[in-house]
């Protein structure tokens, strides 16, 4: 399954027309990116009317990214929530903005809830993230979305206490919550080293994705194929790890969306036609 996370159209209030487009482009579900301003997570009728859309445009609504700021505006993100913030008060925001948006499954079901564990680099310090604060926010989200069917993916993100092996850490040493996944954000795994290494090193925990590629520089969420992403080799690793789950790209605000909807298509046909190759290899392996 291929989706498109909402992410592209986050200068705008989430509408109809935006679920259109990616369907129309041929794309099977919908990752929202939860920003009130976006998606207003607390409004019931705000629930009511993306399901709506959705029953229309017959999209499956696969996740919801967690909200990683109040406000984003003029390219910019504003008052940012971490899960892993020392200060109390600022952590006990965070999860309660997250469990804001798993609260909207009783109304609209979905799959996953991404997170990001603390504030990517170079913009977090120490005290954004913060790894027993950071326990202590997946432990108490944990029943929240064990009630609401959901399934907790932290993210691959640029800091200390979100790389691959960070992460793999945290779920088989530091905390014992049933189900917590991982997030394997390709972008975010180049910027900081091998993506191949990425995806053997979170083998077993992958409970989704986001796809976009980057100049090896910044976190530029281009269309896969515009960067220095080894996407083949990622495919193959992803198959050879048995990964099944959805594929989502998430890429960058922009004012012109058809464009960059039409190369994620290109992209998507690419990925297809790697996956089947490397079914028909482990098909022949076995």
């Amino acid at each position: 399954m291929f989706g498109v996370s909402t992410h592209l159209f986050l200068g705008d209030r989430l509408d109809r027309d935006h679920l259109v487009d990616i369907a129309a482009h041929g794309f099977d579900a919908v990752e929202v990116f939860a920003v009130r301003a976006h998606f207003d997570y607390y409004d019931r009728r705000a629930a009511i009317a993306l399901a709506e859309w959705l029953d229309d445009t017959r999209l499956a609504l696969h996740s919801f990214h967690a909200p990683i700021a109040a406000e984003f505006a003029n390219g910019q993100w504003r008052d940012t929530y971490t899960l892993a913030a020392a200060d109390e008060a600022r952590r006990k925001r965070a999860v309660a903005e997250a469990a804001a948006v798993l609260a909207v499954a009783a109304v609209i079901r979905y799959k996953v809830l991404v997170l990001h564990a603390g504030v990517p680099e170079p913009y977090g310090v120490d005290a954004d993230n913060h790894m027993p604060s950071l326990v202590r926010s997946l432990e108490e989200l944990s029943p929240i979305a064990a009630g609401a069917g959901v399934r907790l993916a932290v993210e691959v993100i640029p800091n200390a206490i979100s790389t691959p092996s960070a992460l793999v850490e945290l779920l088989e040493s530091d905390i014992d919550v049933q189900g917590l996944g991982i997030c394997l954000d390709v972008g975010h795994a180049r910027l900081m080293g091998d993506v191949v290494d990425a995806i053997e090193t979170c083998s077993g925990h992958v409970a989704t994705t986001h796809l976009h590629d980057n100049r090896g520089r910044s976190d530029d969420h281009l269309v896969p194929g515009q960067g220095v992403v080894d996407w083949d080799a990622a495919m193959v690793a992803f198959q050879k790890v048995g990964y099944d789950g959805a594929w989502i790209f998430e890429l960058a605000v922009a004012a012109e969306r058809r464009p960059i909807l039409e190369r994620a298509v290109k992209a998507r046909g690419h990925f297809e036609s790697l996956l089947r190759i490397g079914d028909e290899m482990l098909g022949s392996d076995g």
